[in-house]
């Protein structure tokens, strides 16, 4: 089993999230937030679930589509998965994390 853990930048997209959608709906808010972040839990077995994503084409870096969310994560080693980012699959991908400091091994 996999050990999934959100990184500071992604916790503060799932907040920034919760922030934004709270304007309109505190219930909606917290429901999504809480879909996102449990959505992860699939990755502690079957990491390989999501994606490749394409505008990478690191098999390392993959991502689950959630609705209009997607969640970018991190293989780092067979013991750790790295949620990276949370953001509106409408956005760029590239303007939302900073993917330099991705390891590529």
């Amino acid at each position: 089993m996999d050990r999934v853990t959100w990184t500071d930048s992604a916790i503060q997209d799932l907040n920034d999230l919760g922030d934004y959608i709270s304007k309109n709906s505190e219930k909606y808010a917290q429901i999504t937030v809480k879909r996102l972040f449990d959505s992860v839990n699939i990755l502690e077995s079957y990491p390989f679930s999501g994606k490749i994503i394409p505008e990478f084409n690191n098999i390392s870096i993959r991502e689950l589509i959630r609705g209009n969310y997607r969640i970018v994560y991190q293989i780092i080693n067979e013991n750790r998965i790295d949620i990276l980012t949370v953001h509106n699959c409408a956005m760029l991908l590239e303007n939302s994390y900073n993917f330099s400091d991705i390891n590529d091994d």
